[in-house]
């Protein structure tokens, strides 16, 4: 509903202009960073960066971390970001959430470390929430095993 993507992006250039920037307005300006976009290509993936580095002071949290590293991605190459995901799997955080081993697969599929990105994705799937998304990270690690 592009009325209230549009509705959605006003409101949170009003919050930020009362300069008490909390948590929530920077995750609602996140949002609306990746609503502007036409895909994730379009993304201005530098203000997302920014604006995640904000909110790792504001509220740090190891998802904070993730979303961080994969934003990183984006702008800097997926080595940057996979170096920051696996921080964060070396000091044993996330260890059962399905997103951390599905980024991690997919920062691993683009470096063509093809192997590593089997493992990663089965993981995933073996932690995914529901039936879609399970078949997806399959796919995926159907595509990857296929190229290795």
């Amino acid at each position: 509903d592009l009325g209230r993507i549009a509705e959605g992006g006003r409101l949170v250039e009003r919050a930020l202009r009362m300069q008490r920037t909390g948590p929530y307005q920077l995750l609602a300006a996140i949002a609306a960073v990746h609503d502007e976009a036409a895909d994730p290509a379009g993304t201005d993936w530098p203000q997302v960066v920014a604006l995640y580095r904000i909110l790792a002071g504001l509220a740090p949290s190891p998802i904070v971390e993730l979303n961080l590293a994969v934003a990183i991605a984006f702008v800097d190459g997926p080595a940057d970001g996979l170096a920051r995901i696996d921080a964060l799997v070396g000091a044993g955080q996330l260890e059962e959430y399905p997103y951390l081993h599905a980024a991690r697969a997919d920062l691993l599929r683009r470096l063509d470390r093809r192997e590593e990105a089997a493992t990663a994705y089965r993981r995933a799937a073996d932690l995914a929430g529901n039936a879609v998304e399970r078949r997806f990270l399959e796919q995926r690690l159907r595509d990857v095993a296929r190229l290795a």
